[in-house]
């Protein structure tokens, strides 16, 4: 039975790529942010935490204030957002077997093994692509387009 998909990295994107494109450069609140990715604007501003203190994106307090980003979409890699939300957590829900068991015993080098394969596998999926390329690409879309 699969569990609860993991949404920080898709919604730290959309975030990033709201920053980049419909918000133009002005401060956006995380509840106007909030309304458009579906999520709670406390479960954004968890979300936040990471970017902040990687210097992604800054918050100003106060009336007309917002959040903005610290850097140029174009140098915002998805592999860097992926590493940063992402932190230390292992991709696969791997359940740590009893080591005493004869097969539990020899799958933790296994999970391990593919765990870092899948690591390399999104890491190269996403190196070279950047908030931009996703804002480019979100703005083509035909729902998008329909709106203009």
């Amino acid at each position: 039975m699969a569990g609860q998909a993991n949404t920080q990295f898709a919604v730290a994107v959309h975030f990033l790529t709201y920053l980049a494109g419909a918000g133009r450069g002005r401060p956006v609140s995380s509840e106007e942010v909030a309304r458009s990715a579906a999520v709670s604007a406390v479960y954004l501003r968890r979300v936040l935490g990471p970017l902040r203190a990687a210097g992604l994106v800054r918050s100003r307090p106060g009336s007309g204030g917002g959040w903005e980003l610290c850097r140029a979409p174009e140098e915002i890699g998805l592999d860097a957002v992926w590493s940063i939300v992402r932190g230390e957590d292992a991709v696969l829900g791997l359940h740590g077997p009893s080591p005493a068991c004869p097969i539990g015993a020899g799958l933790a080098g296994v999970f391990d093994g593919i765990e870092r394969g899948i690591v390399t596998a999104i890491e190269r999926e996403l190196a070279g692509r950047s908030i931009r390329d996703v804002v480019d690409e979100a703005i083509a879309t035909p729902a998008v387009l329909a709106t203009r």
